[in-house]
């Protein structure tokens, strides 16, 4: 978005700052506003297709301390650690760093790691992308056959926004930090996006199907709306 100054010289807006920015321009949008996305990681500016460029410049010129702050109290991002507790399906698993064990796996609550520590992050998080293949493609199965439908596969994404999604072909596609989090949170997700199978909307009718599969959806929901910023932490 380039803005000419009364000196002639132009510039970018979005490249304008010393922090990520983004923005968005809609006629749909009535007015001013900033806020911080916690998964990009950046400031999201909104304004109306016709707002003078100088001024939007000048808005968040004017609000450089707000954001500086916002930016600098977010949460550092993490990697998974030798010794540490993660939530693996609803169930409470700590990593255990071994360079002798080979590939990872899991023995009771303890999940077993090897090969040299510095690939260590990304050997966990491999290992939770096909397992939650495989462990979301059986629950998806499992509730689609209770509403009469069918699904044609399940895809584990790294998404920076999106939780799931449901294609209009039946193929459901789940954010790998979903495992992460509690089991009432993993249920109510998938049978969120199983829902879509069968309401390709957010109607009555299918919040209705959404409960229908999984009653205690409100818990999962709330703890989701609540803490989710803090699944993608992880990198």
């Amino acid at each position: 978005m380039k803005i000419t100054l009364l000196t002639g010289k132009t510039f970018d807006l979005e490249n304008s700052f010393d922090f990520p920015l983004t923005i968005k321009s809609d006629f749909k949008v009535r007015r001013l506003s900033l806020r911080i996305d916690h998964q990009k990681r950046c400031v999201i500016f909104s304004m109306p297709k016709w707002y003078p460029k100088k001024k939007a410049f000048d808005f968040i010129q004017a609000h450089i301390d707000w954001i500086e702050e916002k930016l600098a109290h977010l949460p550092k991002l993490k990697n998974f650690e030798d010794g540490e507790k993660i939530s693996l399906f609803g169930k409470r698993v700590t990593i255990f760093h071994r360079p002798d064990c080979g590939a990872p796996h899991l023995i009771d609550s303890t999940l077993f790691v090897g090969g040299e520590k510095e690939f260590l992050h990304r050997r966990v998080k491999d290992y939770i992308k096909r397992e939650a293949k495989k462990e979301f493609l059986k629950r998806s199965i499992l509730l689609a056959d209770k509403i009469g439908c069918k699904i044609t596969g399940v895809s584990i994404k790294d998404t920076k926004s999106r939780w799931g999604s449901c294609s209009t072909l039946n193929h459901i596609n789940y954010n790998w930090r979903i495992a992460l989090a509690p089991h009432e949170v993993i249920e109510y997700l998938i049978a969120h996006e199983v829902a879509h199978l069968k309401h390709l909307d957010h109607s009555t009718a299918f919040w209705k199907t959404v409960k229908t599969l999984y009653p205690g959806c409100s818990i999962g929901k709330t703890w989701l709306e609540k803490n989710g910023n803090d699944l993608y932490l992880y990198r």
